[in-house]
């Protein structure tokens, strides 16, 4: 049985917000307003890291709130939520650069921490100075530093600058070396905060594989990103932090379902309970448009499995021909594509195709095969005709509804930037030697 790694227990941060009283213009005002009243100026400053009063005030904000969680050796655990979530605090907590307000952490290891571009860098010293000092932080000496120092600067690809000062980097400089460092010495926790936003596809490739290979080394991971599909290649279980509060714990693609399915205000679905309550007219109405498979209508689909567009509607005409069209439009509004079940255009012909209908209720499903459209937003709009000779539309509903496309990774385990394209099919490729 694994060892717990870290062990967080009923930890809280909350920072006083602004000040109530009034503050001079200029830094000379704050000093002579001190300097004249220095005892009430040293209340008031005391007053800043004074929670005893009023708990709930205006002033106070609670970053984190009661956050309980285990991490084993070997796990990598991924922290997803949305922007002021709490994410970086907890982070920066568990590296123990700030305190927590209650509660306690215990990390069972050498910790070393990427939270930001730079972090633990002196701006003045080299990449060289950089290195032996952050390894001397975090207990290793100077012949253990010197094994690996070759291997650091090379993983980085900043050899011709290691000797220069660390204040002359790009913030792409500075993470790769920031990264390298981290990694290679060999720390049995890793605390790593979006950082890899920062490089570019190659150097995301390659830290993801070291992660990869640290964790299979029995070290543990905390990765914080708002990059889904890093997030769901390269860890095992994740926590959801919603306004300073854990509100799911898990696996990770578990984690990612819960986490886009409240970032984006979609149901999946959208129905009428009765017809007079429905769009339409007196010759149909609307009942509902779903998106989803096996009844599961979340408002977000996974790129490599098929889903469905299911509009069902209130046919209200006795022997009336029924067209269901819909077009579905890419994140940046173009339309990926407009169909219908008319009988010449789906793989397999729609029974009820220009079939003359008895009063009830319908459903028609279009289906949308794996591995076809790109990830991201989408919308749609439906429209139903009277069918055949004259096509004449009776309904017309412009997105009505949105779902996302979510990427799991499997297409492009080497890549994890953007990929261009309202489509992203599956097809066959082949190379040979001609000559």
């Amino acid at each position: 049985m694994s060892k717990t790694s870290i062990k967080v227990k009923n930890i809280s941060k909350r920072f006083r917000i602004g000040l109530k009283n009034e503050r001079n213009d200029t830094f000379i005002g704050d000093i002579t307003s001190f300097l004249k009243s220095p005892l009430s100026n040293y209340r008031k400053l005391k007053k800043l890291s004074d929670f005893t009063d009023q708990e709930n005030a205006k002033d106070i904000f609670w970053a984190l709130k009661n956050i309980d969680f285990e991490v084993k050796q070997g796990e990598v655990m991924g922290i997803i939520g949305s922007n002021g979530a709490g994410k970086s605090t907890l982070l920066k907590i568990l590296a123990r650069i700030i305190d927590p307000t209650n509660g306690s952490a215990i990390l069972n290891g050498r910790v070393a921490s990427l939270l930001e571009v730079g972090t633990g860098f002196h701006k003045e010293l080299t990449g060289r100075e950089n290195t032996y000092l952050n390894g001397t932080i975090l207990g290793m000496r100077k012949k253990e530093i010197d094994k690996k120092f070759d291997e650091i600067v090379e993983f980085s690809g900043i050899e011709q600058f290691i000797d220069t000062p660390v204040k002359r980097y790009s913030s792409g400089m500075g993470v790769r070396l920031a990264f390298s460092i981290a990694a290679h010495l060999e720390p049995e926790i890793l605390l790593i905060d979006e950082v890899l936003a920062v490089g570019d596809a190659e150097f995301q490739k390659r830290c993801l594989g070291k992660m990869e290979s640290i964790a299979d080394g029995g070290r543990t991971i905390l990765f914080v990103s708002h990059n889904m599909t890093a997030v769901r290649s390269l860890c095992d279980k994740g926590i959801l932090l919603d306004s300073g509060s854990m509100t799911y714990e898990g696996k990770i693609d578990e984690v990612v379902k819960k986490y886009l399915s409240n970032i984006y205000s979609y149901s999946g679905e959208i129905n009428w309970l009765k017809p007079d309550e429905a769009p339409g007219n007196n010759q149909l109405r609307l009942a509902s448009v779903k998106v989803g498979s096996n009844n599961e209508y979340t408002g977000t689909v996974d790129i490599f499995k098929d889903f469905n567009i299911e509009v069902e509607y209130w046919n209200l005409e006795d022997q009336a021909k029924r067209t269901v069209s819909v077009h579905l439009y890419a994140p940046d509004g173009t339309m990926v594509f407009s169909s219908s079940n008319i009988g010449s255009i789906p793989i397999n012909p729609d029974p009820l195709d220009n079939q003359r209908l008895s009063i009830g209720r319908y459903k028609t499903i279009c289906k949308i095969p794996k591995y076809f459209l790109n990830n991201g937003q989408h919308t749609i709009s439906v429209y139903i005709s009277a069918g055949r000779p004259n096509f004449k539309t009776i309904l017309t509903q412009k997105d009505i509804l949105s779902f996302r496309v979510e990427d799991g990774g499997e297409m492009r385990n080497e890549y994890h930037g953007p990929w261009q394209g309202a489509v992203r099919p599956r097809l066959d490729w082949s190379s040979e030697k001609i000559e």
